[in-house]
């Protein structure tokens, strides 16, 4: 004679296996989320990686995905360094990780990786983070989040990224922390660093963190002074003619954050002629290769607009400007794309599988962060001051063939600081070259990098090394050949 199974039953065994999945997904472990050995991953040298979500808002389904690298030596006594990426909507993976700064590199073709020989975990234990959500791995359930963000929602949600990350690494609780980023990480970095520098204030509410100090590269820091140095740079550096440069300089007025039609028609001379070579390394050959990403974004960084971005453009009357994400060019965005969309490889890294509720293709840069990034904040200047005042170690470092982010502009954020000068400009060297200038202030320091691009690390890795290398440890930049 057959039983039924009684309807209560059923629901408690329902509601274990849903504890079972729940626990699975918002409680793993550090060991949980090691990577063994990646496809196409030499095999010598060994290298320690770990890689997955952290939840951040378990309300409406959001996780933010991480790769991390301890230190290659001396683990338990090196800090912590998080590196961010900037567009907004470009990724920390695509890019820091497998392009710039990482110890796994993806190969030109897209079908393995490289180890590198001048990765920042040299010096540090190194975090990746995909952030906000939407970018590459990272995720929420809830679609309307995705038309919310902005700075302080990205801020918060890397806040809370941390203090979670922490609790699964609680080795890292009390070691130094510094947070390094590139573009508009010139946003993301100092923002991140502000909310940890007052929430260390309420010990009673929230968990310290050992915040140390604060990198950047090329970065977005003032809309006025960015704008004005991109119009500067392209006249300087013999990208327009002078009849080009005094009539933008006439008609527009980057203090406003709608530009006048005329002012439109003057920079989009400026957009014009970059398109024809790099922007965001106006020496270096450009990208010919055709892509297949559908990512309008990632067709854009290195100059290239596409059909989505002159229409956004048209609709949006360019609104401050041409937005172009602080990515590279398409050649390396067809490299990891193709690299991190394979199955093989999302399941070696844990992306991709647990509690989201679909499942989307990677790409390098998010058309709709991109496309949907409320761009609510002109000026991080003000966090500089506090900041400094609070003591932390800040420097600014500066590829100096960028166009996008020029070093011009960044001069001028420096300069409305107003800080007393620590020690005059002069050259710093590396393997007996020039490998740039640097100037020290009272609680910042700016650091050029000769003959780099808008991605320091990419172009000149052994200089990045060093500089890095330099601000972690307090060893001055040889200042002789």
């Amino acid at each position: 004679m057959e039983t039924s199974i009684p309807k209560n039953f059923r629901n408690i065994v329902l509601i274990f296996l849903f504890l079972i999945c729940w626990n699975k997904v918002f409680a793993r472990t550090q060991e949980d989320d090691k990577v063994t050995k990646l496809p196409g991953q030499p095999t010598t040298p060994q290298v320690s990686q770990f890689s997955g979500y952290i939840t951040v808002n378990k309300t409406n389904g959001r996780a933010l995905f991480y790769w991390f690298f301890p230190s290659q030596s001396e683990s338990f006594k090196k800090p912590l360094l998080l590196w961010l990426n900037g567009g907004p909507g470009c990724s920390s993976v695509g890019y820091g990780a497998a392009v710039e700064l990482g110890p796994l590199l993806v190969k030109n073709n897209g079908a393995g990786l490289d180890f590198n020989s001048y990765s920042w975990n040299k010096e540090a234990n190194l975090l990746f983070l995909e952030s906000p959500v939407g970018v590459g791995f990272s995720y929420t359930n809830t679609s309307s989040d995705l038309t919310n963000l902005d700075d302080d929602f990205a801020a918060e949600d890397a806040y809370n990224f941390l203090v979670n990350w922490l609790e699964r690494f609680p080795e890292f609780k009390n070691r130094e922390f510094f947070i390094s980023g590139e573009s508009y990480a010139g946003h993301y970095v100092p923002q991140l660093a502000e909310l940890v520098y007052n929430r260390n204030k309420d010990s009673k509410k929230y968990p310290y963190i050992n915040l140390k100090g604060l990198i950047v590269g090329n970065p977005e820091t003032n809309d006025y002074y960015d704008y004005k140095g991109i119009l500067e740079y392209a006249w300087s550096h013999a990208v327009i003619y002078d009849s080009q440069y005094e009539k933008a300089k006439q008609v527009c007025d980057f203090n406003l954050s709608n530009w006048s039609d005329a002012c439109n028609a003057a920079m989009k001379v400026v957009w014009d002629k970059y398109e024809e070579i790099d922007i965001y390394n106006i020496y270096a050959p450009k990208c010919l290769r055709n892509t297949s990403s559908s990512s309008s974004a990632s067709l854009a960084v290195s100059g290239h607009e596409s059909s989505k971005l002159k229409l956004q453009a048209l609709n949006y009357g360019f609104r401050r400007m041409k937005r172009i994400p602080g990515g590279y060019d398409p050649c390396y965005t067809a490299f990891t794309e193709e690299y991190f969309n394979r199955l093989d490889v999302q399941i070696a890294l844990h992306a991709n599988s647990e509690g989201r509720h679909t499942r989307v293709k990677w790409q390098s840069c998010s058309d709709p962060v991109f496309q949907k990034y409320n761009y609510n904040v002109f000026s991080v200047l003000p966090i500089y001051k506090k900041l400094i005042q609070g003591g932390l170690k800040i420097w600014i470092f500066s590829g100096d063939a960028d166009g996008r982010v020029p070093v011009i502009g960044t001069r001028y954020c420096i300069e409305a600081l107003n800080l007393t000068l620590k020690s005059e400009w002069h050259s710093w060297f590396h393997n007996h070259q020039v490998a740039g200038r640097i100037v020290e202030y009272e609680g910042l320091t700016f650091v050029t990098v000769r003959g780099a691009g808008h991605l320091v690390p990419l172009y000149k890795p052994s200089e990045a090394l060093t500089l890095i290398h330099s601000f972690l440890t307090g060893e001055e930049l040889p200042a002789h050949r």
